[in-house]
């Protein structure tokens, strides 16, 4: 798992190099779906840390993401300027000066999930989700009614920085570091908590300290998908966050299957295609999700690839015999 791992990072970046460098001959809308299909992977492969391998039920992604594509907006409009005057206006200058707005606006997520993790975790079941509801809409009323950063009219002019390349390698590294992170020794006590938070306390596992860091590495990555959305759409407003990007967030980590980094990946693929042939017909949009939804739990509850394992997955070790 861990050379495998390594490799099929390091050909996800090749290949998100290649593609970026022919990226000029793609069509400009295929390529519009392809970009939002990126960013929707990192969102829902972050949502599956906290929602399918911790247990926890999490409604307010869509908040994590506003603070990163806000913050790293205000990074590049404001303090870009002079960075760039400082360290040169190529190719690389820009690379540098995107990769510390993604980074300040991943850790603004980070920070924000930080302190809403502490208090909030130590609740359960409907009464986390609730919790976690109500903090995104906070977040999309406070931007909403700050003029410093545009209000209810939102920021334009933002730099139009991510491109193919970003995007994907973006994304193969979250999906590297949350299965990683999973299946390592650490990351088995996200998947005690989620199996039974009784049993994993009576065995010692702190699992409100699970609990908050998965959920603060999870708004890490929302904000890095936040960053990567604000500087390939040039325009956010406070709607572009608001409860129906987190239902949709939602919607494909159950559809893939919770807890399946690879059903997941699946889910956001098709959702995000879906959404673009229902563009015509938004009003009935969210109507079409909640029939797939029902028609999902009724055949498949699991979710697409919901308990689907590598055949090459590293098998356990045979408990000792005494």
């Amino acid at each position: 798992m861990k050379y495998w791992s390594h490799a099929a990072l390091l050909a996800a970046i090749a290949a998100s190099l290649g593609v970026s460098m022919i990226s000029d001959q793609i069509d400009d809308y295929a390529m519009n779906i392809l970009m939002l299909i990126g960013i929707n992977i990192i969102l829902a492969v972050s949502l599956n840390l906290v929602n399918g391998h911790t247990g926890q039920f999490s409604l307010g992604h869509a908040g994590f993401m506003a603070v990163g594509a806000y913050a790293s907006s205000a990074v590049t409009m404001f303090a870009g300027p002079p960075i760039l005057h400082a360290i040169g206006s190529g190719t690389a200058a820009i690379s540098v000066l995107f990769l510390l707005a993604l980074a300040v606006g991943g850790g603004a997520a980070a920070f924000t999930g930080l302190l809403v993790g502490v208090p909030s975790l130590r609740l359960r079941g409907d009464y986390l989700a609730i919790v976690t509801l109500g903090f995104g809409e906070i977040i999309r009323v406070v931007i909403q009614n700050t003029d410093a950063v545009g209000g209810p009219r939102g920021i334009g002019g933002i730099p139009a920085y991510t491109t193919f390349f970003w995007t994907y390698t973006l994304a193969a590294l979250t999906i590297y570091v949350i299965a990683n992170l999973v299946n390592s020794t650490y990351g088995r006590g996200f998947l005690a908590v989620r199996d039974d938070e009784i049993a994993a306390e009576a065995m010692g596992i702190n699992t409100t300290k699970y609990k908050v860091n998965a959920f603060v590495i999870g708004a890490f990555f929302a904000g890095i998908a936040g960053g990567l959305y604000a500087h390939f759409i040039t325009y956010i407003t406070p709607e572009g966050f608001n409860f129906l990007k987190s239902v949709d967030v939602v919607v494909m980590v159950i559809l893939g299957g919770m807890g399946s980094t690879f059903g997941v990946v699946l889910a956001a693929i098709l959702l995000t295609i879906l959404n673009e042939f229902l563009r015509q017909f938004e009003e009935y949009r969210m109507i079409i999700f909640s029939l797939l939804l029902i028609v999902m739990m009724i055949l498949r509850p699991q979710g697409l690839l919901g308990g689907f394992r590598l055949p090459f997955r590293r098998k356990p070790r045979p408990a000792p015999e005494t």
